[in-house]
């Protein structure tokens, strides 16, 4: 085949993969987990019933599916800020607040999206690199004299990611901000 042929078809496979995923997320965010069937998620993406099955088995691979998108994208998007801050104490905080923020975001799925959403590999593989993530930030900043360093970087990584999945209870930006600014108080340097 023409690999003109071939990119095209990789295309629309991509943009009826994506119809789909976005289409599941709006139903279950209107009409919860047991409210959404395969054939509204077809109606829905503009494809039949059959279609729908050659790319998913039922709707939790469409939602494992989704979520590993938002994970690939939400660790994307704290690799580009800590790209973008100067320091290391900047780069820290930045992807700190935007974890923050993120955890704060993820409450809003429910109980039952939730249990369904973090289950899987895939949530095992995106913890181990988000720690890894993180503890290489906390060890950038103990070499600049940022952090702490009586503390080994794995133990502030836990301390960090335990504080900030407090966020998941906020119901205000000011009070995500304040968590971070407690979080990262605890990460300075003793004088």
């Amino acid at each position: 085949m023409p690999k003109l042929w071939n990119e095209t078809i990789e295309e629309h496979r991509r943009a009826v993969r994506d119809a789909v995923l976005e289409t599941t997320a709006a139903l279950l965010a209107e009409q919860g987990l047991r409210g959404v069937t395969m054939s509204q998620i077809a109606e829905g993406s503009g494809i039949g019933r059959a279609t729908l099955y050659k790319y998913f088995p039922d709707i939790e691979a469409i939602m494992a599916a989704w979520h590993e998108r938002q994970i690939a994208a939400h660790l994307d998007e704290l690799a580009e800020l800590r790209d973008r801050a100067d320091t290391p104490g900047q780069r820290l905080q930045a992807v700190l607040e935007r974890y923050a923020f993120i955890q704060q975001q993820r409450h809003g799925h429910g109980a039952e999206i939730s249990a369904l959403l973090h289950r899987g590999d895939h949530v095992a593989h995106a913890e181990q690199h988000l720690r890894h993530f993180i503890r290489e930030l906390l060890a950038e900043g103990v070499q600049a004299g940022e952090v702490r360093d009586d503390v080994a970087p794995d133990e502030l990584t836990g301390y960090c990611l335990h504080a900030l999945a407090g966020a998941g209870g906020l119901t205000s930006k000011a009070a995500v901000r304040r968590l971070v600014v407690v979080t990262l108080t605890g990460l300075r340097p003793e004088n």
